[in-house]
């Protein structure tokens, strides 16, 4: 069985190949996500009928929105990148008790008070950790006259080697929930990429999907979704609820977009929204770096090049009593400069009271990471103990650099050994 630290750690490099689902994963970023209402402007655009919204970034432009709008009520929902928001709480502030719940259905008059009490604030959920995340947006939308919900995704799936549509007839609350409520309610239709989407296959889905409206309209809208996850590049759309309304009309109601990192180059126009305040800074950082950094909850920092080597040097800290602090893979070909980044990214957490670098040169040659060392040991006057264990290509150069630096750093023969040392460094 899998370690706790090893499945996390799987969930997150896996995302480059692999599918996402709608199980949040800790990690870099590998599939680009974006808010509710960038989601939607790009729904819109292919064709997908969505709640009309406005986003607002300052309370004056919230009541103006909701003006815009001209109900007697509308939809005020908290952006970020993070599930559950109306179950939420946002943060006490100086002995003020925070909003409870990200989104809410007010009065356009009270649309001020509300939006006064989201931006600029802390939002948390389940999803989003403790730290939360910053509402710097909100949304105002045009309440809906919804009679009926449903679940819908589109993903890839390893299994059939092309994308998947997963349906149930219920809806409003996580896949998750549903699959153990409703199991018989799930539909699951595997499409070819090379034949697309067939009016017979989207029909299946409408078919399962129990809808009651016009079902050609329902199959327009189904092949709309599916275009918008080939043509954009997606990882996974999930629209959960996919809404139908008084008139039997399928309506996006919300909706999450992952988009492939791969595709940055042919999507630019949705790669320049990413919003990096609601990001890790020091995934951020790594990722200038061309580096793989996942901030974990222990104290001992992991600088190691590969990501099974990375795992299995967690695992190993595990055994031994410890707790890694993050995982940091510098990949085959670093060089000095990209290791003194990964040092002052392991030393700009707080919690790191030792660092141990675990290499294996082959392509990465242990001379390149030594001298690294030695540069970001000077530069940053470390103040924690450093482990090191090398192997591999020019390791007896390395191992000699090292040596005559004249610093105070532990060696290592092994991995278990650079283990032990790493946790009775702390102790």
């Amino acid at each position: 069985m899998l370690s706790t630290v090893t499945s996390r750690i799987l969930r997150a490099t896996a995302t480059k190949t692999a599918l996402r689902t709608a199980i949040p994963s800790v990690g870099a970023v590998r599939n680009l996500n974006l808010h509710e209402y960038q989601s939607a402007k790009i729904m819109s655009d292919m064709g997908v009928n969505v709640p009309f919204g406005i986003p607002a970034y300052t309370v004056a432009d919230a009541v103006a929105a909701a003006e815009t709008i001209g109900d007697e009520e509308v939809v005020i929902k908290s952006q970020i990148l993070a599930g559950g928001r109306g179950l939420g709480k946002f943060k006490d502030e100086d002995g003020v008790p925070g909003l409870q719940g990200g989104v809410h259905i007010v009065k356009t008059s009270e649309v001020e008070d509300y939006a006064g009490k989201m931006l600029g604030k802390t939002l948390v959920t389940k999803q989003s950790g403790e730290a939360g995340k910053p509402v710097n947006t909100v949304l105002l939308a045009k309440k809906m006259a919804l009679v009926r919900e449903f679940y819908f995704a589109i993903m890839m799936d390893r299994q059939s080697g092309g994308p998947i549509i997963i349906a149930c007839s219920e809806g409003g609350t996580s896949i998750e929930d549903l699959a153990e409520k409703y199991p018989e309610k799930i539909i699951k239709v595997p499409v070819n990429l090379a034949e697309g989407l067939t009016t017979e296959k989207a029909m299946q889905v409408v078919e399962g999907l129990t809808v009651s409206g016009d079902k050609d309209a329902a199959v327009s809208q189904i092949t709309a979704l599916y275009d918008l996850f080939v043509k954009r590049d997606c990882t996974m759309v999930e629209v959960n609820p996919l809404a139908e309304d008084t008139e039997g009309n399928l309506i996006a109601a919300d909706a999450k977009i992952g988009f492939d990192d791969n595709a940055g180059f042919r999507q630019k126009d949705i790669f320049e929204q990413r919003d990096l305040t609601q990001e890790d800074q020091r995934e951020v950082e790594a990722g200038k770096w061309d580096l793989n950094y996942i901030g974990l909850d222990g104290n001992i920092g992991c600088m190691v090049n590969g990501a099974g080597l990375a795992m299995s040097t967690m695992d190993i800290i595990s055994l031994n009593g410890g707790k890694p602090a993050n995982f940091l893979d510098v990949g085959g070909g670093a060089t000095t400069e990209q290791v003194k980044a990964a040092f002052e990214i392991i030393t700009s957490d707080p919690a790191v009271e030792a660092i141990l670098v675990n290499i294996f040169g082959g392509i990465m040659k242990c001379d390149i990471i030594a001298q690294g060392i030695i540069d970001a040991s000077k530069a940053l006057d470390l103040k924690v103990p450093v482990i090191v264990r090398l192997e591999g290509t020019n390791v007896e150069i390395g191992k000699e650099l090292l040596v005559k630096s004249g610093l105070a750093l532990i060696t290592a023969e092994n991995l278990d050994d650079a283990a032990m040392k790493a946790v009775a460094a702390i102790q």
